[in-house]
């Protein structure tokens, strides 16, 4: 687990927030000096630079999306006003967001996408309890995402973090990340979400998922959130392989209990595997 994987996590979940170099220093438990040098030396862009970047990313989405009000889209990716955004988007693209907002495309914009974290192996991963789970229903925002864009899920968290405790029917203190609809292309739909009674009353934005009661394989990810690629990708890669096992066709979620704290990423998670048998 390296300082720059720890503030890669923190920009992306805080991206709409007003953080600054110490915050992300302190979230990756080094130095404002280790964690500028690390994060240049793995990224070859400074953590400041990198954040402004994507902010003005997501901006301009919006923008080819056609968002009326560019003086929110200021405000919301951290500038004062509509004119220090326009020269900070046109020194970042080339040029301004009325331009792009009218011609309604990124087609020619050097976009930065959030940075992959890591996907190396574990050196040793501790073996699986195996639990049925009971059935239960699944209240959150989704979203679509292929392998290569799913480093943006931290930031759909952010998003749904307002919406905790605040759900018609919401029961427990647990959180849920499922992912549902894998196609052989790599894309799946990844809902941030909680546990709910039933889906009436639900505002219409949140997406609704019935989890079966299933068999599975059940991983204790114990380590910062930022590396849980490393664990996912030993599970389907080297773990179950070896294992003897087939997945079975359902929902596969993390687990982030009371334990877990969604703003340091530290605590915890439990990362649920359909397996037949």
């Amino acid at each position: 687990m390296s300082p720059t994987e720890k503030a890669l996590w923190f920009v992306e979940s805080h991206l709409p927030d007003a953080i600054s170099l110490d915050d992300v220093a302190h979230s990756s438990g080094v130095s404002r000096f280790h964690v500028t040098r690390a994060f240049g030396a793995a990224t070859g862009r400074s953590v400041m630079g990198y954040m402004r970047a994507r902010r003005l990313t997501e901006a301009a989405r919006k923008l080819a999306a056609g968002a009326p009000d560019i003086l929110s889209l200021a405000l919301d990716a951290g500038y004062a006003s509509h004119e220090a955004f326009t020269r900070a988007f046109r020194d970042q693209f080339g040029t301004t967001p009325e331009l792009v907002r009218a011609q309604g495309s990124l087609s020619n914009l050097d976009l930065v996408e959030p940075i992959l974290m890591d996907q190396s192996f574990l050196a040793s991963l501790p073996p699986p309890r195996f639990e049925t789970g009971r059935p239960f229903l699944i209240a959150g925002l989704g979203e679509r995402y292929s392998c290569e864009s799913s480093a943006a899920i931290p930031m759909q968290w952010q998003r749904f973090g307002p919406y905790i405790g605040n759900i018609p029917g919401e029961t427990g203190d647990v959180a849920y990340g499922v992912c549902i609809n894998g196609d052989d292309a790599g894309n799946f739909d990844y809902i941030a979400g909680v546990e709910v009674l039933d889906f009436s009353d639900l505002p219409k934005e949140l997406s609704r998922v019935r989890v079966p009661a299933q068999k599975y394989a059940v991983f204790s990810h114990a380590e910062h959130v930022s590396t849980i690629r490393r664990t996912v990708n030993t599970i389907w890669n080297k773990w179950l392989p070896a294992s003897g096992h087939d997945i079975a066709d359902g929902p596969e979620f993390e687990r982030y209990g009371p334990e877990f704290d969604p703003r340091s990423g530290n605590g915890g998670l439990e990362i649920w595997i359909p397996v037949k048998g």
